[in-house]
This record gives structure tokens, sequence and C-alpha cells, in this order.
């Protein structure tokens, strides 16, 4: 007997991308794309205040920026030189599809990134 097919999703994928009002991801897209670019993620943070779009790919830039961090004081252990050389590679590639993706107007949920993001109480 063939077994049933589960049609239960995991989060992952059942996660819908945020919806942000089009006037205000049109107007700020340039300026929120900035949070993907290391330190200057406290531009849209500190100057949008009132923009949805900038603080939620702001926050994501911070919580990438802090992750950049964390990640250079880790690798100057010895043993951990390797692994931090792959997260430092997997956020610069975080960092340029969420350039890409704010340009176009999108909103992106970065797995764990995102949660972390929601953290900040700013």
């Amino acid at each position: 007997m063939p077994k049933a097919k589960s049609t239960k999703k995991s989060s992952a994928e059942t996660a819908p991308e945020k919806k942000f009002d089009g006037k205000d991801a049109e107007d700020n897209k340039i300026i929120a794309s900035l949070s993907y670019i290391f330190i200057l993620c406290l531009v849209p943070l500190l100057l949008k205040r009132n923009s949805e779009f900038a603080q939620f790919h702001a926050r994501q830039g911070l919580t990438i920026t802090v992750a950049w961090f964390v990640s250079w004081v880790i690798g100057i252990i010895p043993i951990f030189i390797i692994f931090t050389f792959f997260i430092n590679i997997a956020l610069l590639i975080i960092s340029i599809l969420g350039v890409i993706k704010t340009l176009n107007g999108e909103s992106w949920k970065i797995p764990l990134i995102y949660e972390w993001s929601k953290k900040w109480n700013l």
C-alpha cells in the first residue's frame, strides 16, 4: 500500500514574504540597499525611521554586520580560521543578494538573520 504524501510544509516554505506599501518601497529602496553594505546599515536605520521598508532591511543589515564582527573575532583563534572563512563567504553572498533584492523593491526574510533581526529593540 503506498504511503500518503504529507501536505504539511516546513515553516520556511509557508512563511509569506513581508509586504510593504509600494510607495514606501519605491521611495526608499536605494537607501534601504545600503543596509547590506557593512556599517552603512546605520544610515537607513537612523535616517529613515518612518519607513517600514527601510527599517526591515536595516535591521537585517545590522544583524549581518554584527555577524561579520563576531566572525572576525572568532577568526583570530587559529583553529577557527577555515570555519570563519566559509562564514564570511556566506555573509558576503547574503549581503549581495540583499542589495539586489532591495533594489528590486523586494523583501527577503533571510533564514536565521530575520529571526535575530526581530530582536533588535531600536
